[in-house]
Parts: structure tokens; sequence; C-alpha cells
């Protein structure tokens, strides 16, 4: 959950949100759906040190944990960080947080950085992707998730979003610009809101 600023003067909904975030069937759908896209497109190993920029509650993410080395959950609410740790304990898994201010500093370095469902949130994409780029060990991967270009049906009127989802070649083409190579694209998963039918895409490439 990344809001207008990474100094958090923008994430009141978010933090008045964390502790209910997961009640929501939806999106406790989307983060397996996009779960079990990554597994079927990018080999997870114990060798692994892993981010998740815009964590959330760690919907998404936790539950890669025992597959991997390291899980280290990035977002600037720190509710969502505080629900994101207890989550990991109830279910004995250790993991980090990290909250997110400007400048932009995601330490590493990591094999894989993941993010679904935060792009939309940021209203500049070039500082992320260079910034993820910079935290990747040589090799390491990306694997990006969000909604396809829709028109705005998704999430209503709201100043915390920027991007009313995204046009695939967009993002592939401003990734490659930083450096990330062997980029693919594929359908993660759709959600059903507001009657609509919404897919979200996974974008994976390497640094």
């Amino acid at each position: 959950m990344l809001p207008k600023r990474y100094d958090g003067a923008m994430s009141n909904r978010f933090d008045a949100a964390a502790a209910s975030w997961d009640a929501e069937t939806r999106r406790v759908q989307m983060a397996q759906g996009v779960r079990a896209a990554l597994r079927e497109s990018l080999p997870l190993t114990r060798d692994m040190d892993v981010l998740d920029f815009g964590c959330g509650t760690g919907l998404f993410s936790l539950d890669l944990r025992p597959l991997v080395r390291s899980l280290t959950g990035v977002d600037t609410s720190v509710p969502m960080l505080e629900v994101f740790q207890a989550k990991a304990r109830e279910k004995g898994l250790d993991v980090a947080t990290h909250h997110l201010a400007d400048p932009i500093e995601l330490g590493g370095p990591y094999h894989l950085i993941l993010s679904s469902m935060a792009l939309h949130h940021v209203p500049d994409l070039i500082p992320i992707f260079r910034a993820f780029h910079k935290a990747l060990a040589h090799g390491g991967s990306v694997a990006l998730a969000d909604l396809d270009a829709e028109d705005g049906s998704f999430h209503g009127p709201s100043d915390d979003v920027f991007h009313l989802g995204f046009e695939r070649r967009n993002i592939m083409e401003a990734l490659a610009r930083e450096g990330f190579h062997d980029l693919q694209e594929r359908t993660a998963t759709t959600v059903e809101k507001n009657g609509q039918t919404f897919t979200l895409f996974l974008i994976t490439g390497q640094a």
C-alpha cells in the first residue's frame, strides 16, 4: 500500500484499514492468484533474499517466506507493517520490515523484488524502478503485479490512485530503460468488482 508521498503524509486511509484489510475476500483471492502466477513464472529457492515493495499486511508474500531465505516487507504505512509482523509471528515466521520514506532506500542486495497492487499508488515509477535495480544483486529478478489499464471503475474517486491500471508494454519499456532485461508478461489473475471483471498482469525481469 503506497500512498501519495513516501513520508506517510497520505497514509491515513491505509493506516485506518490495516486491522481489517485481510477481511475482504477479494483481496485474499487476488493475492492467491498473483502468488500462484509468480510461482509458475520464477523459481523460489532457500538461498534467496526477497523484498516485498508495498507489502501491506503480507497477503501476497508471507506465504512465500518458508520457500526463501529471508523476506523483508516495505511499506509507507506503519500499521500495515505492524500487522505484517504480527501475522508472521502467528505463523512462526521470521521476517524484517522497513518503513519507506523519501529518499527511497531499500537496502539489499536482494535476489528478488516483488510488488503486488502497489504501483498504481506511485506517482512516478521511474525512481522506484531505478531503486529496484540498485537494490538487486546481479542477476536478481523483479516480479511486478498490478491492474491492466481500466476506466477508473476499480477504485472509484481516490486521491492516492495515480494510474488507472497500466499498459503492460509501458511498464516493460520503463523497466528496460532502467537496465532490466529478459522481460516477460502474463495475466496473473482476474478479479470481480463493481460488476466488472478486471485483469492483473505479472511482469518479470532480470537486473
